[in-house]
């Protein structure tokens, strides 16, 4: 078994489920007691939540190449970022260390493709939605056509990650919100949903979507447990 190393605390609210998932997939594939051999280095997501709406990026950048390399000295194997949007310096990452990153949307659009899906619609904070690192990779390395909401769906998706979800905050009203969202993407040709970002399975499931829904949370995990099994 491979020691997984995670970067964690961007929510920790999202991180649990992955520590969750890995160890309940683990035991379920070997057996009990078995358990996942992890690390973890977790962040203070107000730093972090802070320096992304300054675009201050670089910073972001060398707090994350300095969590995978301390990880890596530790011993992981592999890392693995439990967030969609700090993907944005996952190559950065790479050049600074010499075990494999493990990218979500890669993981993610595996999971597309295995559905036999082309078109699907892409749901996270705005960073996600409007900047290339995320819908860029899926479409140039993937060949997905990748849809994203309006301008003003895009604050209010944003607005409910940021201001209620990585906090554990669940409303009614905001699910209903993510919904009328998510039905006018599949009127515009969405075959399936992106949850990309790792908050919104808090609030959203398959059971509020009409196409499939792709929880990045889930399917990153599963890919971590794949790997450290492998």
């Amino acid at each position: 078994m491979k020691m997984i190393g995670l970067i964690g605390g961007m929510s920790w609210e999202s991180s649990q489920h992955y520590y969750r998932i890995i160890n309940e997939q683990t035991m379920e594939r070997l057996g009990r007691p078995h358990s996942a051999k992890s690390l973890m280095w977790s962040m203070d997501f107000g730093e972090i939540e802070a320096l992304q709406h300054a675009g201050k990026w670089d910073e972001l950048a060398d707090k994350m190449t300095e969590a995978a390399g301390k990880l890596e000295l530790a011993g992981a194997d592999f890392i693995v970022i439990c967030t969609n949007t700090m993907h944005r310096m996952a190559e950065q990452i790479e050049q600074t260390i010499s075990v494999p990153l493990l990218h979500i949307a890669d993981a993610t659009a595996i999971n597309i493709q295995q559905a036999g899906i082309k078109k699907i619609g892409l749901l996270g904070t705005a960073f996600t939605m409007e900047q290339d690192f995320y819908k860029g990779r899926l479409t140039e390395k993937f060949g997905l056509d990748v849809i994203i909401p309006d301008t003003a769906d895009r604050k209010i998706v944003h607005d409910i990650i940021y201001q209620e979800l990585v906090s554990g905050i669940i409303n009614e009203a905001s699910r209903e919100q993510y919904k009328t969202i998510i039905r006018k993407m599949i009127n515009e040709g969405a075959e399936g949903i992106i949850l990309g970002c790792t908050e919104i399975m808090l609030l959203i499931s398959q059971n509020d979507c009409a196409v499939p829904v792709f929880d990045t949370t889930e399917i990153h995990a599963l890919a971590a447990v794949d790997y450290a099994l492998g």
